[in-house]
C-alpha cells in the first residue's frame, strides 16, 4: 500500500504541508536567526507533475520567476546577473556578487565536475538508455565540501534527484535536506518537475510521477501572517479552475533552451520591445513563447514602469498565467 500522500496538484500539497507545519509542528528552531516551526521527514507525490502551479490570490505566486529559474537551471548557469534580475534578494546569498553557490542547482546538474568531461545529467541519461531498470540514476546536488566553510551563505537545499524509468515513464524522487514551505517549496517543485520533464523528453519517455521528500520542512515565523491568510483563503474562497501546464515539446533540446535564453537576455537588457506578434514570429513553439511573453511583461513593468502591460501580451498568455500575473502586479489588471 502506498504510504506517501498523493495530491492532484502542487497547490493541494502546499496547503497540506502548511497546515501540518503551522498546526502540528514538532519543533521550534532558530537556525541562523530564522525562527520557525518544523516537522521532520515529510513528503508527497504528484501523479501529474505538470500540475506545478498554485492559484492562491494571497500567495501571489510569481510565474515570471518560476520560468526564469527553471531556464537558469536547465542552462546550467550560476550567474547572479540573470536570476538576480528576477529575484534581487538572491544577491545576499552570493559570496562574490557575481555567482551563486549551492543554490545554483543547474550548474551542478548540467556541467561536468572538475576533472570530468561529462555532466551528471548526461551520465544518468546514458545509464537509463543502456539499462532502463537501473536504480543508480541518482544526481547528487549537495556536496560535502559546502559545509567546510561555516560562513557559507549558500548551501544547497537539495540533496539529490533520483530518476527512475519504469514501463515507458520517467519518475523522479527529489530529496531535500530542508525546505521553506511557504517561500521555497513552490519554486523548487516547479523547477524540479521541469528538469524531470526535460529528462523524459531527452529519453523519449512519458512523464511519470514526481515525489518530493523533505528532511526539515519548516515555516518561518516572519511569514506566519501570510500563511494564515493563504490557509483562510483556501477554506473560504472558490478555487481557481486548475489547468495542466502543457507538455514540453518533444523536440526540446539544449539548443532550444539556449535560443529561449538569447531572447530572454535581450528582453532583460531592455534591448527589444516585443509585441505578441513578434514573439509568435520567433519560430519557437507556443510552449516556449509563453516564457517570452512573461519576460516581456516583466520588462514593461521593470524598465518602463507602465501603468498597464500591453493588452496583446496579456491576451496571448495562457489563462492560468494571466490569472497569476493579474493577482501579482496591478499593471496586469486584477482578476479578483
Amino acid at each position: 500500500m502506498l504510504s506517501m500522500p498523493s495530491y492532484p496538484n502542487l497547490e493541494r500539497a502546499y496547503l497540506a504541508l502548511l497546515q501540518l507545519a503551522t498546526q502540528n509542528a514538532e519543533h521550534r528552531i532558530g537556525a541562523r536567526g530564522n525562527d520557525a516551526r518544523e516537522v521532520i521527514g515529510v513528503g508527497f507525490r504528484l501523479p501529474d507533475p505538470r500540475q506545478r502551479m498554485t492559484y492562491l490570490a494571497e500567495r501571489k505566486a510569481n510565474p515570471v520567476f518560476n520560468c526564469a529559474e527553471a531556464l537558469w537551471y536547465l542552462a546550467g548557469r550560476r550567474d547572479l546577473a540573470m536570476i538576480g534580475y528576477y529575484a534581487p534578494s538572491m544577491s545576499s546569498s552570493s559570496p562574490d556578487g557575481i555567482n551563486l553557490g549551492g543554490s545554483a542547482y543547474g550548474h551542478t546538474i548540467f556541467n561536468p565536475a572538475p576533472g570530468d568531461d561529462v555532466s551528471q545529467f548526461e551520465r544518468v541519461l546514458e545509464l537509463l538508455r543502456t539499462e532502463p531498470d537501473s536504480k543508480r540514476a541518482l544526481i547528487s546536488v549537495f556536496s560535502p565540501d559546502e559545509l567546510a566553510d561555516p560562513g557559507n551563505p549558500d548551501v544547497a537545499c537539495v540533496a539529490g534527484l533520483h530518476l527512475l524509468a519504469r514501463y515507458g515513464q520517467l519518475h523522479m524522487v527529489c530529496t531535500m535536506r530542508a525546505n521553506d514551505l511557504d517561500c521555497g517549496l513552490l519554486s523548487d517543485v516547479f523547477s524540479f518537475t521541469m528538469i524531470q520533464e526535460y529528462a523524459a523528453v531527452q529519453l523519449g519517455l512519458e512523464l511519470g510521477t514526481y515525489t518530493h521528500m523533505i528532511g526539515s520542512a519548516h515555516v518561518n515565523d516572519r511569514n506566519t501572517e501570510r500563511v494564515e491568510r493563504v490557509l483562510q483563503e483556501a477554506e473560504t474562497r472558490p478555487a481557481f479552475q486548475h489547468t495542466e501546464f502543457p507538455p514540453m515539446p518533444a523536440d526540446t533540446t539544449a539548443k532550444t533552451i539556449a535560443t529561449v535564453l538569447e531572447h530572454e537576455e535581450n528582453i532583460r537588457a531592455n534591448k527589444v520591445r516585443y509585441t505578441a506578434a513578434d514573439i509568435a514570429a520567433t519560430g519557437l513553439p507556443p510552449y516556449w513563447q509563453q516564457f517570452l511573453l512573461l519576460f516581456e511583461l516583466y520588462r514593461q513593468i521593470t524598465h518602463e514602469a507602465v501603468a498597464a502591460v500591453a493588452p496583446d501580451i496579456l491576451a496571448a498568455l495562457d489563462p492560468g498565467l494571466r490569472w497569476l500575473v493579474g493577482h501579482r502586479w496591478s499593471a496586469c489588471g486584477s482578476t479578483r
